[in-house]
């Protein structure tokens, strides 16, 4: 592709795209079938940042429920979201792209501290940036920090990478019935309660007019068709 739509987009993966058919944990064949695609964008000369969930490892808001300090569990969840913030930096090298980890708490010793104009320095210089850890704080998902951090790189759009092509009314795993949309907008997605995201990052990208584009991230060959501007998946914008 000699032209692609995006220059600059954030990814949103979730922790349990990094454990593949496993139930929980890290499973490198998994992640090193999407890295490769991703090298294979960044390449393209696209500038791409990264956010990952920690659900594989621990969730926050789970362990909240059975009786944890949600603070506690929040911060735990934080340092699951580096370990998978890792994982992805060694197999994205290993496919030949530069990358940098950057922490929104101090972890100087793995990491970077997440600092604005030193992402963007990064993300001009063709680096992929991993942003881990969420914001930094507890009650807040790692949806919201994705919101926030792609809104502060001036990203184009957010990529919602899942395992399956997009939005439906109902999950289409457990009924056949289910109805794709190819668009929808952020009040649809507040008032139907659809699942993209958590409603913090869905206002945040509302108010700031920030599309999200939710796609099958395992269908080989996706994630160069979204950000080459295909029609794949669903895209949530608009609705004023």
């Amino acid at each position: 592709m000699d032209k692609m739509r995006f220059s600059r987009v954030l990814i949103k993966l979730s922790g349990e795209a990094l454990a593949g058919e496993q139930q929980f944990g890290i499973e490198p064949q998994a992640i090193g079938q999407f890295c490769k695609e991703i090298a294979e964008v960044a390449a393209s000369g696209v500038q791409i940042a990264l956010v990952i969930g920690g659900g594989n490892i621990f969730r926050g808001l789970s362990a909240s429920a059975k009786g944890m300090d949600r603070a506690q569990a929040d911060y735990m969840g934080m340092l699951a979201t580096v370990m998978n913030a890792l994982a992805v930096q060694d197999a994205l090298e290993n496919h030949g792209c530069q990358t940098r980890v950057m922490t929104a708490f101090d972890m100087k010793e793995v990491a970077e501290p997440y600092i604005r104009r030193r992402a963007v320095r990064h993300l001009e210089k063709g680096r992929v940036v991993i942003c881990a850890a969420g914001t930094g704080n507890p009650y807040f998902t790692t949806d919201s920090a994705a919101a926030l951090r792609a809104l502060e790189l001036k990203c184009e759009a957010i990529l919602k990478a899942t395992k399956v092509d997009g939005v439906y009314d109902k999950d289409p795993v457990k009924f056949d019935d289910a109805v794709k949309y190819d668009k929808v907008t952020f009040i649809e997605v507040l008032e139907k309660r659809l699942g993209v995201m958590d409603s913090t990052a869905i206002s945040m990208a509302r108010d700031n007019d920030l599309p999200i584009i939710v796609f099958n991230l395992f269908k080989e060959g996706n994630m160069l068709k979204v950000t080459g501007g295909e029609n794949i998946g669903t895209i949530v914008q608009g609705g004023d």
